[in-house]
């Protein structure tokens, strides 16, 4: 009581509600509002990657709610506990969304289905695959321009053709298009960004961070970029072919 008295004195315009709520705060009772759990939602587990061609995936989307009902039939006849929700399409794939995570047998049955369809290339088809970590590089060293005497320039497309005939490169996965941005205007360089799909500890960017390889008459450097790295991300999986 006698707290209450002084905080009146002290503040003789507050009123007795506010003169409570500050008695309380001085003497720690004052209840702490519930704190909001705030959640990062990615891609769940609970779905299986195919990567195709563009051709393929407008081919594909056109009977989705058949393709559904197919691959249904065929997890059933396997006795797979395993449904498919539905299927939505990626900007380098299709995401088939299932009930549960897929074991290997139940991807195995997937591919065979996609790849056995007569309106999709199965060459441009890669196999199913469930979501993976993110890890991030650039490829300094590598001429802006396909050739020293051109005004050509170097596309991702390009990019992706250099990768493939490199050993180094061999199990490695990009998760997008390779991004191919000019060191400065009055340079004739260029720095490569990659995205590549990777487990959580970052193995496969360890094995390529540092690694050099030549492109043409150029010496190229592999080096790591930190882009979230406390982040988690799923997405879509694009290999190499």
């Amino acid at each position: 009581m006698s707290e209450i008295l002084k905080i009146k004195e002290m503040f003789p315009s507050l009123s007795t509600q506010k003169v409570d709520q500050v008695n309380s705060i001085v003497n720690g009772q004052a209840k702490s509002k519930p704190r909001i759990k705030m959640t990062t939602k990615s891609l769940s587990r609970k779905q299986v990657i195919i990567s195709m061609s563009r051709e393929n995936i407008n081919s594909f989307m056109k009977s989705s709610s058949l393709h559904v009902a197919n691959l249904n039939r065929l997890l059933y006849n396997a006795k797979s506990e395993v449904l498919t929700n539905y299927i939505r399409a990626d900007s380098i794939g299709i995401i088939i969304v299932t009930n549960k995570v897929s074991q290997q047998s139940d991807m195995a049955i997937i591919n065979n289905y996609v790849k056995s369809l007569n309106d999709i290339n199965s060459l441009q088809v890669d196999k199913s695959r469930l979501p993976k970590s993110k890890s991030y590089l650039k490829i300094i060293g590598i001429l802006f321009f396909l050739h020293a005497n051109s005004q050509k320039r170097l596309t991702p497309n390009n990019i992706e053709m250099i990768l493939k005939q490199n050993h180094i490169f061999n199990n490695i996965s990009l998760a997008s298009k390779p991004r191919v941005i000019k060191v400065s205007p009055k340079s004739d360089m260029s720095i490569i960004w990659l995205d590549i799909w990777d487990v959580q500890s970052g193995s496969n960017a360890k094995m390529l961070i540092n690694r050099c390889f030549n492109v043409r008459n150029y010496i190229t450097t592999i080096c790591g970029v930190n882009m979230n790295p406390s982040v988690l991300q799923y997405k879509n999986c694009w290999k190499l072919l």
